[in-house]
This record gives structure tokens, C-alpha cells and sequence, in this order.
């Protein structure tokens, strides 16, 4: 029993393959690298580099694993940025994800597609939101999730594939990609206090967000292709409690025993209030617990720790400079 993992160098990805070798899956893992880090893969698995926009190593890899279940987590999740390269998001993350519906559709063999969408999808709807709110994205990155989501009910009706949705928001933990620049809060945060720099927030921090430990989000979206309920269906996946970012900012710095100091930037284009309710998935499938924000960002701390910092490149192929912030304009290359 194959299951194709996308995306599976990347934290997220890494965290869900590694509870499908614990359901008994061999993976493959398929990983462009432009994300995440081999290192973060889990013992036992099969890493093919390429990019799932490679229509010819995809359908190959569907015919040599005749994969039961797929688990699409590749990505690039840079909501703010997406204004920007507004190319580049859609061929990562619409054309990519429709490779590999097709090959799923021709294969024949897929029981389940799994995606990661995201809450990006709602925009700046009610709070908090919920999975019978029409979606209405305020970015491309947003409107790019949405559309790959309307393709799987279209693939679903026309073909008969079946799959599963999760709208996961603002996950962080152990293996998170630390030096990313544009995204992934906490990860910019914990690495500017490493690095002893201030850390930086746009506008005055009161945009609200639900942060979402990994241990709460990965079993989940792993086990959920042995959920019968969840055939067809759409899940906010992740943390109920809102913070401010300027609560979140002293709680990071706490984490690691580090004075907050805080630079603020200019204000960006961004949805104010964004967090969920998670009630549907708590009914189908009946999940603890969750850790805590200060345990959470306490594990991953401790992990960061032991980390020595990484390149973080500048994007390099920027398509609308205006309005761009300048906090990023002054590191791009803008070619």
C-alpha cells in the first residue's frame, strides 16, 4: 500500500508522512526542496526530488507505485508574497495540484486525495469561520487553495475521485523551516531572537490569528483516509484560542528566555481577524486535547535551539513591485 506525500520536506508534510509509516503506508515522498530540508525526512521512506508541475515524473510515479492514497502538502504558502508573484503562485499551486488530480483520475488506483488547503480561503469573513461560509480569498494565494478545492468536488462529480479537505491555519512546531523570510510567524520570530534582532511586526500586532501545534494537526490529516465520514468533506483543522501578534511575539520570546523587543513596519494588505471554529472535526474525529500555546511554542523552542542558522535567499523573480512592501523590497532582487 503506496501513499504519495507531497510536499514532504517541509515540516507539515514530514510530520503527516511520518504518522502514515506509523499506519502501516509506505511513502513516497516527492519535494522540490525549494521549502523544506531533507534532513526532515522520516526513516523509512522513498524522496523523489522533482516538483509535482513535472507532468512527466508525476505520471511516472503513478504508474511505478499505483499509489492507494494521496496526501498533497506541496506548497508555497506565502499569503503576503502572493500579491507579488502572482505567476509563480498560481503554477506552483494550482497547475501543480492539477498534475497530479490527473494522474490520480488516470491512474485508477487512488481510494482518497488528501489536500492541505487553507483558511486563506475565507478572507475576511466572519469570526470565527466556519465550513459552511462561502469562501471569498482576499489573496492569490487564498483564491489559488479555493480553486485547487472546487477542482476536487469537479473531479469528484465527473470521475469519481474521492477525497478529503483540511483548511489547517498557522501551524508551527518541530521542523518548521526557520529562515524563511516571508512566512511562517513564529519561525521569523524564533530566528530573529537567535540572531538577537528585534522582531519585526506589520502594522500596530492586533491582526488576531489561532497558532496550531503540528502534534494537533499531522495525526489528524494522516488517519484521515481510514475515516469513512470524511470522504467528501472539507475540515478546519487547527487551534481554537485567538492571540493578537503582539501576544504572540511575547509569548515566542518567553519560549526561548529572550526580552521582547519589537520593531513595527509598515502596515500590509492583510485579513485582520482570521481563526476557526473546528467543531465539525471534533465530531468526526473525536480529537484530545490540544496542546497548548506556551507547551507548543516550549517544544519548539527547545528544538530551534539546536539549530544553526540556514541561508534564507531573497525570492528572486518578483512580478509586481508596486506597492511591495518595503521591509521586502529593500532584499529582493527585482530582476
Amino acid at each position: 500500500m503506496f501513499s504519495l506525500v507531497t510536499g514532504g520536506c517541509g515540516f507539515i508534510g514530514a510530520h503527516v508522512a511520518a504518522h502514515c509509516l506509523s499506519l502501516g503506508h509506505k511513502v513516497v515522498i516527492l519535494d522540490d526542496l525549494s521549502g523544506g530540508f531533507e534532513d526532515n525526512l522520516p526513516n523509512g521512506t522513498i524522496f523523489i526530488r522533482g516538483s509535482v508541475t513535472d507532468t512527466k515524473l508525476v505520471d511516472a510515479l503513478f504508474r511505478e507505485y499505483c499509489f492507494r492514497y494521496v496526501y498533497h502538502l506541496a506548497a508555497y504558502a506565502a499569503e503576503g508574497l502572493s500579491h507579488f508573484i502572482r505567476r509563480f503562485n498560481y503554477q506552483n499551486n494550482v497547475i501543480g495540484s492539477m498534475v497530479l488530480i490527473n494522474a490520480a483520475v488516470n491512474a485508477g488506483t487512488v481510494e482518497r486525495f488528501v489536500f492541505t488547503s487553507s483558511i486563506a480561503v475565507y478572507g475576511p469573513n466572519q469570526v470565527p469561520m466556519t465550513e459552511d461560509l462561502t469562501p471569498h480569498p482576499e489573496d492569490p494565494y487564498g483564491i489559488a487553495k479555493y480553486a485547487v478545492e472546487l477542482d476536487l468536488h469537479a473531479a469528484w462529480r465527473m470521475f469519481g475521485l474521492p477525497f478529503t479537505i483540511f483548511r489547517p491555519h498557522n501551524v508551527y512546531g518541530e521542523k518548521q523551516n526557520l529562515w524563511d523570510r516571508y512566512r511562517n510567524v513564529i519561525g521569523i520570530f524564533m530566528n530573529q531572537l537567535l540572531q538577537d534582532q528585534p522582531m519585526t511586526i506589520f502594522g500596530d500586532g492586533q491582526q488576531t490569528r489561532a497558532f496550531s501545534y503540528i502534534d494537533d494537526v499531522a495525526p489528524i490529516i494522516a488517519h484521515s483516509v481510514n475515516v469513512e465520514e470524511a470522504q467528501n468533506e472539507t475540515f478546519n483543522i487547527g487551534a481554537d484560542q485567538p492571540y493578537t501578534v503582539l501576544e504572540l511575539a511575547k509569548e515566542v520570546a518567553r519560549s526561548l528566555g529572550k526580552e521582547p523587543k519589537i520593531v513595527h513596519l509598515p502596515a500590509r494588505q492583510e485579513v485582520v481577524h482570521a481563526y476557526a471554529s473546528h467543531d465539525k472535526v471534533k465530531k468526526i474525529f473525536k480529537t484530545g486535547t490540544p496542546v497548548s500555546l506556551s507547551e507548543g511554542l516550549r517544544r519548539m523552542a527547545d528544538w530551534a535551539k539546536t539549530k544553526s542558522p540556514r541561508p534564507s535567499p531573497a525570492f528572486e523573480s518578483i512580478e509586481v513591485l508596486k506597492n511591495l512592501p518595503p521591509s521586502w523590497a529593500k532584499d529582493l532582487n527585482t530582476r
